[in-house]
């Protein structure tokens, strides 16, 4: 059993990819792991200022509600993040997100695997691509850490578009099937 923790950044009513993290999380309840579901509506969270006071206090200086987020990843084995695709790119909260989460760099940090889902208006199969390389990037900064699966949802136009898309959705509970 692995600690899987899925963050959805969507600030949207129905979002397309809180849909699907929400069939991730289905799938990967069913195959019996412990799964904790974090949605970023509501949340307050400020930019990174840069300080870097967060590799010697262990978190960030910043008092707001990233460095639960951010505890709660260092504790996880398994991050799967959920975002819209934004001209092109993750959304602008998921990236505040991970530079709040700059902590974990130096730390004892228990997460090794990392999956990706995306949904976006346009229906193309690069449209995710700097979404997925920005993703990447993020890994790199840590050892032993892997993009194990990408999945990204093409076509949703507008809110709830990806409940009337049962492949899709199919393919978020398959994703989280295989964590």
């Amino acid at each position: 059993m692995k600690k899987v923790l899925i963050i959805s950044t969507s600030l949207r009513a129905g979002s397309n990819s809180e849909i699907l993290a929400k069939e991730v999380a289905k799938g990967a309840k069913e195959k019996g792991h412990k799964v904790e579901f974090i949605s970023l509506k509501n949340k307050k969270i400020a930019f990174c200022k840069g300080c870097l006071a967060c590799q010697k206090l262990g978190k960030c200086a910043i008092k707001d509600d990233a460095n639960k987020i951010t505890e709660k990843i260092k504790k996880s084995d398994v991050i799967v993040w959920a975002t819209p695709v934004y001209y092109y790119e993750m959304s602008g909260q998921m990236k505040t997100v991970i530079d709040r989460a700059n902590s974990l760099y130096s730390s004892n940090y228990k997460f090794r695997e990392v999956y990706l889902v995306t949904t976006s208006t346009e229906d193309s199969k690069d449209v995710a691509d700097k979404v997925i390389s920005g993703v990447q990037g993020w890994i790199d900064c840590f050892d032993n850490v892997k993009l194990k699966k990408t999945l990204s949802g093409g076509g949703a136009e507008g809110p709830n578009a990806v409940k009337n898309m049962p492949k899709l959705l199919k393919k978020a509970y398959t994703l989280g099937k295989s964590i």
